[in-house]
């Protein structure tokens, strides 16, 4: 399905079967076999400390294991896919600018940046130069403080004054090449639904293909691409194939 860490697994099982309601998902085999993962040692020592932090909640005095996401679960998963982030919270106008230069003769320390901020929804706007929409600055600050990356780093906050939006979204995001992927996606779900086979072995296959393109997405707001963003009627054809595949 495209993601190996169990913790990332677990919250990401739980939203994209409970959506934005935060909906108690029971974690019952025909769960983890979609989402490749079993109630193991490793996975209920993931779960506590999962609940300990606050990212899910249990539901009490049930025996098929239920839990829901929390706020501070959902904006955990949020950094890793940052389209699910407006789909709950609305945008508060802002574009944060985050500008680094590292040396090459510390290439180690830059792509580990790089990595750690994969998933911000950060676009190329000039040389060493991201941009992006989502709050992201305080939890930066906060992940370089006192490290070595630090004094290569600076953060802006800005409204957008002047210059067709448009324009900057094109560059920065290629909006046009992100809605072929979301077309081509369209042809892949027809193409494992039109097919006889088991109910959840589409089903993996539907997931399968929707997280790695939710893996391009840098989840712009409405604000920005329109109620008639495609990502937008994908995630709605996304629950409707759900519900006729689980039921």
């Amino acid at each position: 399905m495209g993601v190996k860490e169990r913790r990332t697994k677990i919250l990401l099982s739980l939203f994209l079967l409970s959506d934005v309601e935060f909906k108690f998902v029971a974690i019952d085999e025909n769960v983890q076999h979609i989402f490749d993962y079993s109630l193991n040692q490793k996975t209920k020592a993931t779960l506590s400390a999962l609940m300990k932090e606050g990212s899910i909640e249990k539901k009490e005095d049930d025996k098929a294991e239920s839990y829901r996401l929390t706020d501070a679960g959902f904006e955990s998963l949020s950094f890793e896919f940052p389209f699910f982030r407006f789909l709950k919270a609305k945008w508060d106008g802002k574009w944060r600018i985050i500008s680094y230069e590292i040396p090459e003769s510390k290439r180690e320390l830059r792509d580990k940046l790089r990595r750690e901020m994969q998933g911000w929804g950060l676009g190329p706007w000039h040389r060493s130069f991201w941009v992006t929409p989502h709050p992201i600055t305080s939890h930066l600050k906060e992940m370089v403080a006192g490290k070595a990356e630090e004094q290569y780093i600076q953060a802006f906050e800005s409204d957008h004054v002047f210059g067709k939006q448009e324009v900057l979204i094109e560059k920065v995001w290629g909006k046009s090449l992100l809605d072929k992927k979301y077309r081509e996606l369209f042809k892949k779900w027809h193409e494992v639904l039109s097919k006889d086979g088991d109910k959840n072995d589409k089903f993996i296959a539907v997931i399968g293909e929707y997280i790695t393109l939710l893996r391009d997405d840098p989840g712009l707001p409405v604000d920005v691409m329109g109620e008639g963003w495609i990502g937008y009627e994908a995630m709605n054809i996304f629950k409707e194939i759900r519900s006729i595949l689980l039921s």
